[in-house]
């Protein structure tokens, strides 16, 4: 007999956890005009009570554009009793006007430890044959092991999100990526945050009379909002890697960091980077060096970055897109342009000195 139980208007249909695979079965039979699609595997892990139903809605919106089956994952540690509960539902979108193509979801509620439930009773119910995006929302904890790891493809979190020890999350973090035998590709949303601003940079210095001032530069100023000191932190790693510049000096106040670089010809540059909470998440960069100043900013709330350039007789102005301040549209973002991103790796190591310093 099956162990239907009740229906939740967010969640779906509660089922018991040793029947979904039969009542995944039987929500296709009861709609003959719904078309089951994946291509990846997507699960979004979180230990925030509440997160399920979030979580469902970001869902909701990465499958308009994703096929995927998802598997929403929350988890109580603290709990004295160990428990687990599932829903499952589908996310339906029009094709061409006529039919639904719908992406499964599986929620999860785990309480109490869950050493082992992750891998042998959530991670049962993936797609077989499918590649496994990993989404952990929050800090990094203990349970980033390799037990974990091993399993995933490709492994997205926020270090916006982590106030209690990044360096001790980034060592993770580098410790998986080196150690994964199936070349784990790691995404942080806030070098998501950056790439906009990134090939705004690149573009303004396919300009000559740019590229012939990089060894001018002489300082270079980044806003941004306290919140994302990760995403500034990470587009200065970016820009002093790409530059060849070497890390000289950090000094650090509460809503200011200065850090000092300097050239190959040993000229010093300084970087600073100041914290202002009416800013967007990445507010402005600003380079000067020589008869150069470039300048890419973005207005709070706005979805366009403005760009100019000015280097000699030569003046630039753009507009170009700005990243998107909602997860899910990051997320997205993401799966379309795949990639190993490998230039996040090689951004890494610097990004770890200014940690450190």
């Amino acid at each position: 007999m099956s162990e239907l139980k009740e229906m939740d208007p967010e969640l779906g249909r509660e089922v018991g956890i040793g029947v979904i695979d039969g009542e995944l079965k039987k929500l296709w039979d009861e709609d003959e005009a719904r078309t089951n699609a994946s291509l990846v595997n997507v699960a979004i892990y979180s230990e925030e009570a509440g997160s399920l139903r979030r979580n469902s809605k970001i869902i909701a919106k990465i499958t308009r554009d994703h096929a995927c089956r998802a598997l929403l994952i929350e988890l109580d540690r603290l709990a004295a009793e160990p428990s687990i509960r599932a829903w499952i539902t589908a996310h339906c979108h029009l094709s061409g006007g006529q039919k639904a193509v719908c992406c499964e979801q599986i929620a999860f509620e785990l309480k109490g430890r869950s050493r082992g439930r992750l891998r042998n009773t959530v991670f049962a119910h993936l797609a077989s044959d499918l590649p496994l995006i990993f989404w952990w929302q929050g800090e990094l904890s203990n349970l980033f092991e390799e037990s974990l790891y091993s399993l995933i493809d490709r492994f997205i979190f926020d270090s916006s999100d982590w106030l209690a020890d990044s360096l001790a999350s980034f060592e993770r973090i580098e410790l998986a990526v080196s150690d994964s035998l199936r070349q784990l590709v790691v995404q942080d949303l806030a070098w998501t945050r950056t790439y906009h601003y990134r090939l705004a940079v690149a573009g303004l210095f396919d300009s000559p009379q740019a590229q012939a001032a990089l060894a001018q530069i002489a300082s270079l100023k980044v806003v941004a909002h306290p919140q994302h000191r990760m995403s500034a932190l990470q587009l200065v790693a970016w820009l002093s890697t790409q530059a060849q510049w070497s890390l000289v000096g950090v000094e650090r106040a509460t809503a200011l960091e200065t850090l000092r670089f300097a050239h190959k010809s040993g000229a010093e540059v300084c970087v600073a980077i100041s914290y202002v909470e009416s800013s967007a998440p990445l507010g402005s960069l600003e380079m000067d060096g020589g008869n150069m100043q470039l300048r890419v900013w973005r207005d709070p709330g706005k979805r366009h970055l403005f760009h100019q350039l000015v280097a000699g007789e030569v003046h630039l102005e753009g507009v170009s897109p700005a990243d998107s301040d909602e997860d899910a549209d990051l997320i997205g973002d993401q799966l379309a342009r795949g990639g190993k991103n490998s230039l996040y790796r090689r951004m890494l190591p610097r990004f770890l000195e200014l940690l450190r310093f």
